[in-house]
């Protein structure tokens, strides 16, 4: 199997395992495990704190897609 590192990646990656004496492949093999094995790393979902109606009626929600369409272009146009 063959696998493409970064240049500078792989040159880390040697220096690293010439300091601790081991071999490359051993330090590659390692490194993959502390990455699959360490907890994950996503953030947690955001507490909902909203209050109210969750669905209360938008400025626009009454009006048909040309006139917000034209509050849109027109806003653009005074820039």
């Amino acid at each position: 199997m063959t696998v493409d590192v970064h240049a500078e990646l792989l040159a880390r990656a040697k220096r690293h395992t010439k300091e601790t004496g081991q071999p490359l492949r051993a330090g590659v093999e390692d490194g993959l495990r502390r990455v699959i094995d360490a907890p994950s790393r996503r953030r947690p979902a955001l507490t909902d704190f909203r209050v109210g109606d969750p669905t209360p009626p938008g400025q626009l929600a009454t009006r048909s897609w040309p006139v917000p369409r034209e509050l849109i272009h027109d806003d653009a146009k005074a820039r």
